[in-house]
C-alpha cells in the first residue's frame, strides 16, 4: 500500500508543495524563536530587578504557559486576539504571537539558567574592580551567560519545528499542512504522511548534529 516506489512517486510529484511546506516551517521556528528570545531576556532581565511584584508577574507568566498545552495556547490566541486588539488578524498572524509568546516562557528560563550558572566570583571580581551592578550584569554575566545558553537555544529551534506542525490546524502553510494538501490530492493518507515525516526527521537530525558540532566548539574555547 506504501512501497518505497510509490512514495517516490509521491515526492517526485508533489516535492514542490513539500518544499514550500518545509519553508513555511523554518521560517515561523526562526521568527519564533528569535522574538521568544527578545521576550526570554527582557523576562529575565526584569526578574533581577528585586521588586515582587515584577517577579510575581514574569513567574505567572512563566507558570501559566508551561503549565498548559501548546495547542490550547494556539487556540486561545486564534479566538481572542481579533477581538481584544479589535483588528482582522490573519490566522498566521494569530498563531504566530502564540508561538512567540510560548517560546519566550520557556526561553526566559532557560536563560535564566544560563545566568545563575555564572560563576558567583566573577560578579564579586567585576563588583570589587569598582563596576556597578548594570556594569557588571551586562559586561559579565550575560556574555558568560549568553554562551551557557547557545546550545539550549538551538534545541529549542528544533523543538519549534516540530511544534510548528501544530499551525495546520488553522490552515497555515508549513509542512503538516503541506501533507494534508497532498493527502487531499492523492486519496492516500499514508504515503504522503511518510514522506513528511522523513523532511522533519533530516531537517531535525541535521540540525542535531549541527548543534553538537557548535556545542563541542564552544567548550573547546572555554
Amino acid at each position: 500500500m506504501f512501497s518505497p516506489a510509490l512514495i517516490a512517486k509521491i515526492w517526485l510529484k508533489y516535492y514542490p508543495v513539500f518544499l514550500q511546506g518545509l519553508w513555511g516551517t523554518l521560517w515561523i521556528s526562526a521568527v519564533t524563536v528569535v522574538a521568544g528570545t527578545v521576550i526570554g531576556v527582557i523576562v529575565s532581565l526584569l526578574r533581577l530587578v528585586h521588586s515582587k511584584l515584577i517577579d510575581l508577574v514574569c513567574s505567572f507568566y512563566i507558570e501559566l504557559i508551561r503549565g498548559t498545552p501548546i495547542l490550547l495556547q494556539l487556540y486561545f490566541f486564534w479566538l481572542w486576539l481579533p477581538k481584544a486588539t479589535g483588528l482582522d488578524l490573519s490566522n498566521l498572524t494569530c498563531i504566530l504571537v502564540a508561538l512567540v509568546v510560548s517560546a519566550g516562557a520557556y526561553i526566559a528560563e532557560v536563560i535564566r539558567a544560563g545566568i545563575e550558572a555564572v560563576d558567583r566570583g566573577q560578579t564579586e571580581a567585576a563588583r570589587s574592580l569598582g563596576l556597578t551592578e548594570t556594569q557588571t550584569l551586562f559586561h559579565v554575566v550575560l556574555p558568560q551567560a549568553v554562551k551557557n545558553v547557545l546550545p539550549a537555544l538551538g534545541n529549542e529551534f528544533i523543538t519549534n519545528i516540530k511544534q510548528s506542525s501544530l499551525a495546520s490546524q488553522f490552515f497555515i502553510a508549513e509542512l503538516t499542512t503541506a501533507y494534508r494538501t497532498v493527502q487531499t490530492a492523492t486519496f492516500m493518507p499514508i504515503p504522503p504522511l511518510i514522506v513528511s515525516g522523513m523532511i522533519y526527521l533530516i531537517v531535525n537530525f541535521s540540525l542535531s548534529k549541527l548543534l553538537g558540532v557548535w556545542e563541542r566548539r564552544l567548550k573547546a574555547s572555554d
